[in-house]
């Protein structure tokens, strides 16, 4: 891949490229030394990545991030000194498109360098999300087997509002759920890609963004009326046979992980009432099966529109597919999504299966 570097200190631009450089993979695009001279560059010359610190004078990474989708969108890693120190700017970029982030790799006295096969890891997943190299699929690899039966009526009579997201997730999910009702009759479970060293942060900012709690998923937890529950491992989150949440390492082969497919379809596969699922902005078509096949058994279904996708590869694989019964802006999802709930809740109490 071609690889544009932006850090405005010039030690770490060039333990960048040399860690670029080193398996003969990917080759240096350009060198920027701060985000407006990064915009300049990927105007005329859009790379395959751009590598972008957060911390610079003038135009910070944050703000580069955001013109950068805006005008010349390619997948950005935010590469800086320390995550950690620096998480909330780090959520501000993911949410204007940023797929990650990891800490800079160190040039050492006698040129060795550290904390570079972290970064190259990076680039090996993102080559592949971005189809440079083919991706392993979810495709149909629910652990959960078609042949298990739903489960019973007591067990989940939770309504469920699931939201899958990607790229610029973090942006469009703290706006949707800032829309929905503080009583609302359903427990909201959210997959979102991110890397699990994040995902504690993330749940953390969602919840300052939002003004409403935002937990963490655990292994065999249940999904309450009214929760707002994040997916919080690399592994992928499945509904077990016993209606409780669950991670599964499977497909191990996934690009996407948490894969939002996988989890759509152990729904399909095995939860007995409709709810309300939406695919938001991301890179791919990780969550267009599943989308489908949750459809296909009733759900409401919704994919985020291309003018208010920061990139519309998700939702418009599922508007493509079929698996969107609306294809709608983000600032009209929490709305629709409010509706839904409201008449499903009217048809459920007239079912008779769920008045006994």
């Amino acid at each position: 891949m071609r690889i544009g570097i932006v850090n405005d200190v010039a030690l770490a631009r060039e333990a960048l490229r040399r860690v670029v450089e080193s398996t003969g993979e990917h080759e240096v695009a350009w060198l920027a030394s701060d985000g407006a001279e990064a915009l300049a560059f990927a105007r005329v010359d859009r790379p395959d990545v751009i590598l972008m610190d957060l911390v610079m004078p003038g135009m910070d990474g944050v703000e580069a991030t955001r013109r950068i989708m805006g005008e010349a969108a390619c997948p950005i890693l935010i590469v800086t000194a320390t995550v950690s120190g620096h998480l909330n700017k780090v959520y501000q970029a993911m949410g204007y498109g940023a797929l990650d982030a990891v800490d800079t790799p160190v040039l050492g006295p006698r040129g060795e360098l550290e904390g570079g096969s972290v970064l190259l890891h990076k680039l090996h997943v993102i080559e592949r999300l971005a189809g440079k190299k083919s991706p392993g699929s979810a495709r149909n690899a629910s652990p959960v087997s078609a042949a298990n039966p739903r489960l019973t009526k007591s067990v989940a009579a939770t309504p469920l509002v699931v939201l899958g997201a990607s790229t610029g997730g973090p942006q469009a999910l703290a706006e949707i759920l800032s829309g929905l009702p503080k009583r609302l009759p359903a427990a909201v479970i959210v997959v979102q890609h991110v890397d699990s060293a994040f995902a504690p942060g993330l749940s953390k900012w969602l919840a300052e963004q939002t003004n409403r709690p935002v937990s963490l998923i655990s292994e065999g937890r249940a999904a309450e009326p009214g929760e707002i529950l994040l997916s919080s491992t690399d592994d992928h989150l499945v509904v077990g046979t016993d209606g409780k949440l669950r991670y599964t390492p499977e497909p191990r082969d996934a690009s996407y992980r948490p894969s939002i497919d996988v989890f759509f379809h152990s729904l399909a596969r095995a939860w007995p009432r409709a709810g309300v699922a939406a695919l938001l902005t991301g890179m791919g078509r990780d969550g267009a099966e599943g989308l489908l096949a949750l459809r296909r058994q009733g759900w409401r279904t919704i994919a985020q529109d291309e003018a208010t996708s920061v990139v519309w590869g998700m939702p418009k694989a599922a508007a493509q597919a079929g698996a969107a019964e609306h294809v709608l802006p983000l600032f009209g999802i929490a709305q629709a999504i409010t509706r839904f709930l409201g008449s499903n809740e009217q048809a459920l109490q007239q079912a008779s299966w769920f008045r006994g």
